[in-house]
């Protein structure tokens, strides 16, 4: 659900593309009173590079990554009215007021309907307490693309490939780079319309008292779009959890309510 209270329907989820780039140089970790300033370090060009990919308003850098987002259509817009949702929720479900977008429909849309990119870490790198002055041999960073509609996974790994390329040969380092993609999900986004959803809108009004929101979801779940390909039948997802559930989280919660409600 979007918040605590209002049920929802979901008809869409965005894909995932997850990525490494590995930049490596000397043989074996080094001395940095010995070799700092005197060698190409791995680390540095990484943090170069991871910082090119993302500005922090949340736009992807990388050139032609919109290319092929589906537009947007005044029958979506519409879908946005009325939503049981703040900026409040999202503050409260992260912990902090850090949002980028000043409306409610701005911070959906981001989280919905446009890709986005993150940063997730880095291989090989001191993570320990207290300090310590090595020069890492080899690195590796993490990140992901999610991905929306009419956005080709493979189009967007050339287009993330030929990037990186570029912006690491612009160093002039005399390290090496290798970007992989682990692995690439599609994105999956259903018509509401269907007779599906009309059943099942009813249903949970029924069981709830009220009219549900037809909701987008920023994860992703890529089974489902295989589902609706091979049985060419359509899919719906129908949420038990509340935005305050903490999914993939510490103590990940699911309420007696939600759970004794869904099952009706």
């Amino acid at each position: 659900w979007l918040g605590t209270e209002k049920p929802c329907l979901t008809y869409g989820l965005r894909g995932v593309s997850y990525y490494t780039i590995e930049i490596k140089g000397p043989a074996r970790d080094l001395h940095s009173g010995v070799f700092g300033g005197t060698v190409h370090e791995p680390m540095t060009d990484l943090v170069y590079v991871l910082g090119q990919l993302v500005d922090v308003r949340g736009r992807i850098l990388i050139p032609g990554v919109y290319d092929e987002v589906a537009p947007v259509t005044e029958q979506e817009l519409a879908l946005y009215d009325g939503l049981a949702f703040s900026l409040g929720d999202v503050h409260a479900a992260a912990g902090a007021p850090t949002t980028i977008h000043r409306t409610e429909r701005e911070a959906l849309m981001a989280r919905w309907r446009f890709p986005s990119l993150s940063v997730h870490g880095i291989e090989g790198a001191f993570s320990g307490q207290g300090a310590k002055t090595v020069i890492p041999a080899r690195v590796v960073g993490k990140f992901s693309i999610r991905t929306v509609p009419n956005m080709d996974p493979d189009r967007l790994t050339e287009k993330v490939v030929r990037y990186l390329e570029g912006l690491f040969a612009s160093l002039g380092s005399k390290n090496s780079m290798r970007v992989e993609c682990l692995h690439a999900g599609k994105s999956w986004v259903a018509d509401v319309n269907h007779w599906n959803y009309l059943a099942a809108f009813k249903a949970i009004e029924r069981v709830y008292g009220v009219r549900p929101d037809y909701t987008r979801e920023g994860g992703s779940i890529p089974v489902t779009l295989t589902f609706q390909e091979t049985l060419q039948r359509s899919v719906l997802l129908l949420p038990m959890g509340r935005a305050d559930d903490g999914a993939h989280s510490t103590n990940e919660k699911l309420d007696r309510r939600n759970y004794i409600d869904g099952m009706k």
